[in-house]
């Protein structure tokens, strides 16, 4: 059976990864597992250091507290999805591209502020999403890569040369392509353009009614090489399965996070006409493949 996975979840159905609770996580994997996504790798907001390594600690539990359990959960049969790591999206990430993150917590890529993040997590950690064109960054890209673990660009003000330094400091991703980066531009086409273009760099994609319009949806899937392409829940606690879906905002209208599990988001996508095989691919082999070291 193909695994379905979600590498960009920060919670669903009222629970959320900013939590001291393990049974919160296991919430969350319960509602995925329903909606038919095999495998999560949970994601932290960015917050103060310590409140992020105590959000790590509680992912780490509910990991450990699945791994021991496995027996017993496949015997009462129940549609769970595995916990697999955990996604950092910062706190080494730019400002002026917040989106619907604190910029206040948001911290310099230093190799000591990076120690104090990870140190006893490293086991866990699958994917860190940083700002390339900060100072310090392209270094701290190569050391999170040679510790083994992903890192993807976002939430980035980096032009085409900045995102493509990044790459070659190590980074493999790019986060929620096109939402809260530079814009393409004919004359600079930024970290979108290359993450777009480039055929080695895998991208994510939020792919529900509201955070990319359709030709931009239909762009990328005729641009991209099929093979880097990762559709992302990218979902959030006010995110409820199977309802009918809703732009998730804050009081200013800014949009919060996805709305859609994978699952619904490639089958919203396959009825909007897109081809079945490279939708199940990008929701499946893709970030497979991406998570392999």
């Amino acid at each position: 059976m193909r695994k379905v996975i979600d590498i960009h979840t920060h919670g669903i159905g009222g629970y959320d990864t900013r939590t001291t609770v393990a049974e919160h996580i296991l919430k969350i994997a319960q509602i995925h597992g329903e909606q038919g996504v095999s495998e999560i790798v949970p994601t932290i907001y960015p917050a103060t250091v310590k409140i992020m390594r105590e959000n790590m600690a509680v992912i780490k539990e509910a990991m450990e507290f699945q791994k021991a359990n496995n027996s017993e959960l496949q015997a009462q049969n129940l549609q769970t999805a595995k916990i697999i790591g955990v996604h950092l999206e910062g706190p080494f990430l730019n400002p002026i591209k917040c989106g619907a993150l604190n910029a206040i917590t948001f911290i310099d890529p230093t190799e000591d502020n990076l120690k104090k993040l990870l140190e006893g997590f490293e086991d866990v950690v699958k994917i860190l999403t940083i700002s390339p064109e900060l100072e310090g960054a392209a270094a701290v890209i190569k050391t999170i890569t040679d510790m083994g673990i992903i890192v993807s660009m976002g939430h980035s003000d980096a032009t085409y040369l900045e995102a493509e330094k990044g790459f070659h400091a190590g980074a493999k991703g790019i986060t929620h392509i096109f939402n809260a980066m530079r814009s393409f531009h004919h004359r600079e086409p930024g970290i979108a353009g290359f993450g777009l273009t480039n055929p080695d760099i895998y991208i994510e994609v939020i792919a529900d009614p509201y955070h990319l319009h359709p030709q931009t949806l239909e762009l990328i899937f005729k641009a991209k090489n099929p093979d880097k392409i990762i559709i992302v829940s990218d979902s959030v606690k006010e995110a409820i399965p199977s309802a009918k879906s809703w732009g998730i905002t804050d009081k200013y209208g800014n949009l919060l996070g996805g709305c859609m599990t994978i699952a619904e988001s490639a089958e919203r996508l396959i009825e909007m006409g897109f081809d079945e095989t490279l939708v199940i691919k990008s929701v499946a082999e893709n970030p497979e493949r991406y998570l392999r070291k």
